[in-house]
């Protein structure tokens, strides 16, 4: 039953590496705007900016 209150997402890589990691959060405290943060990409070896995306 908790499976349903949180959902999946991805952050993609804005480098194009096709580098993405996935996170879960809750779907109560959902914001309103896509989630963008810097972190790590070990393609380019750089710390980029990764965007929310859908999990298809």
């Amino acid at each position: 039953m908790a499976a349903k209150s949180f959902e999946k997402f991805k952050l993609v890589s804005s480098a194009g590496t096709g580098y993405f990691k996935t996170r879960r959060r809750s779907r109560k405290n959902r914001p309103a705007e896509k989630l963008r943060t810097k972190m790590y990409d070990p393609v380019v070896r750089k710390h980029v900016e990764f965007v929310e995306e859908k999990i298809k």
